[in-house]
């Protein structure tokens, strides 16, 4: 089983008794659901196919499907990753706000991929989240860049949406990220079933790179 250092008190407790649980699988990873009226549960194919390609290439022997958690759930510091995604409105009670904080101080890692349109409704809600920090856009040199797959220039574009370049945000608390935000990207696109939008195999592929970057990142940096 892989030894997450920066994974504490009962979110390391969760995920033994979720690898107990699935067996062999050594934690699960979560689709974030919110209120607003956004399609949360867009990119249905998504995560189990990054999960897969994780699991051949990277071997990180994450359960195969992921599980749905509310914002507000304790069941949220189940989940060393969680992945927000959607094309619209998003809204978080203050309730919520203080969970995800909370949950994200303690360790946890949220990935927010903008599917297009999300970007003013998740600026907003973060804010609740995390009052005193700002999204910054990240280096190239950042490591979320430099993991098992090289990504010299940013994030992969999957789609064309206006013409504007895809650009790889975070929420840094206390020197660690803790929030990567995906803009004019499509990356979650990338992981989906060839036949849902057609997407080149090699954009696919560089998608999919990317993604498991991410949960390399989210599980192995503390």
């Amino acid at each position: 089983m892989r030894k997450y250092s920066k994974w504490l008190s009962v979110s390391l407790l969760a995920l033994f008794i979720t690898s107990l649980s699935y067996g062999q699988s050594s934690y699960k990873i979560g689709k974030l659901k919110y209120g607003g009226g956004g399609d949360w549960y867009a990119n249905k194919t998504a995560l189990p196919n990054l999960i897969r390609f994780c699991n051949t290439q990277l071997k990180m022997n994450i359960y195969p499907e992921e599980d749905i958690v509310e914002v507000g759930s304790p069941d949220l510091y189940s989940y060393p990753f969680v992945y927000l995604t959607g094309h619209g409105n998003v809204v978080f009670t203050d309730a919520e706000a203080r969970n995800l904080r909370n949950y994200l101080m303690a360790g946890g890692f949220l990935h927010i991929d903008d599917n297009y349109g999300m970007d003013k409704f998740i600026r907003r809600e973060m804010k609740k989240v995390f009052p005193e920090l700002s999204f910054v856009e990240l280096p190239y040199s950042h490591p979320i860049y430099n993991q098992k797959f090289k990504f010299p220039n940013g994030l992969p574009k999957v789609h064309e949406h206006d013409g504007s370049p895809p650009q790889g945000f975070g929420l840094i608390y206390q020197g660690r990220l803790v929030c990567f935000y995906s803009y004019e990207c499509d990356l979650g696109n990338g992981w989906e079933d060839q036949s849902v939008y057609n997407n080149p195999e090699e954009i696919r592929q560089q998608a999919l790179r990317m993604g498991a970057n991410l949960l390399d990142y989210a599980t192995t940096a503390f």
